[in-house]
């Protein structure tokens, strides 16, 4: 709230990184396998996973508000101190909401874990780094969330080849962001009947069919309803995968009581286009502008969707 320079925002980001990830992130995960039990994986994951996207999309409506309440004038005549101090209010908010819910979780979420559950031995964790079934689903993960990194182009996939105005543009963002708690709820529902992996396979197919559709370049502007339907496909894919692939860790035979180590391993593997997968599509929509730096881009989200499929496969196979 006080706008630091550049460096303390930087060791702020850092900070942030350690309480989310090294604190947050495994005990999460694990905390949800234990509430879906043996037979309510999927159903758990996905309602995990579409709470997110609706939480994450209310609070920035909330942002929003307390924006525009704030910014009395109109928000282009606004001068930059202006800004900054309604600003404040939203990271006030938003750090207020954080801090309820971390009360909440401590005092209400209630979870019970045998003594042989707490700690895993040397034995055991060695055994879970040789198993295969743990790299399949890392692998699985790292597929399924460079669709996932996609959703960062749609708004400007919608600017630059669709020739929408900045607002239609960012409306187009934001829809495809409601999409995630719609499509996760919906899959929740019927997923542990149908089975998991064959869902994840599923979701792979319909990726790859919108990820087709759009490296081909027929997606242009004069095809709005073909963009959006387009969009759709992709979407319904990315987060109904999203929100089933840590529900295969039963399928994988991995130890509730090294639920951490496994996390761990395949978040290291399965999140690394976090690192590389930006920069990738920005050399490549700066390489080839246009609609032609898109096509490649869905061209690398076709070619990890073939991969995932056949790593569903394969963790199949395994697993049966």
């Amino acid at each position: 709230m006080t706008y630091p320079s550049y460096i303390v925002m930087q060791l702020l980001f850092a900070y942030w990184g350690f309480t989310t990830v090294f604190l947050f992130w495994a005990p999460m995960i694990k905390a949800t396998r234990i509430i879906g039990g043996l037979k309510r994986q999927g159903k758990t994951f996905s309602f995990l996973d579409g709470g997110r996207g609706l939480v994450a999309s209310s609070i920035g409506v909330i942002g929003v508000i307390i924006f525009s309440i704030l910014i009395t004038t109109d928000i282009s005549a606004a001068n930059i101190e202006d800004k900054q101090n309604a600003f404040k209010y939203v990271i006030a908010v938003s750090s207020i909401i954080v801090f309820l819910c971390g009360l909440i979780v401590y005092l209400f979420l209630k979870i019970e874990i045998t003594d042989d559950e707490k700690i895993g031995n040397f034995k055991n964790m060695k055994k879970l780094l040789k198993s295969k079934s743990i790299y399949l689903i890392s692998i699985i993960i790292l597929c399924a969330y460079m669709g996932y990194k996609i959703t960062d182009i749609y708004s400007l996939y919608a600017a630059e080849v669709m020739m929408f105005d900045q607002i239609n543009a960012a409306k187009v963002g934001a829809f495809q962001q409601y999409l995630r708690p719609l499509v996760c709820i919906s899959v929740g529902l019927f997923s542990d009947k149908i089975g998991n992996i064959k869902n994840i396979f599923i979701g792979f197919i319909i990726m790859l069919i919108g990820s087709i559709i759009f490296a081909s370049g027929i997606v242009s502007s004069s095809l709005n309803i073909l963009f959006i339907i387009s969009l759709v496909i992709v979407a319904t894919g990315t987060y109904a995968i999203r929100g089933l692939y840590f529900s295969i860790l039963n399928d994988g035979d991995i130890p509730i009581a090294l639920s951490g180590t496994a996390i761990g391993i395949v978040s290291i593997i399965g999140y690394s286009p976090d690192i590389f997968a930006t920069p990738l599509y920005g050399y490549l929509l700066d390489t080839y502008p246009g609609i032609q730096g898109h096509q490649f881009i869905f061209m690398i989200l076709g070619i990890s969707s073939i991969i995932g499929i056949f790593t569903t496969l394969k963790f199949k196979k395994l697993t049966n």
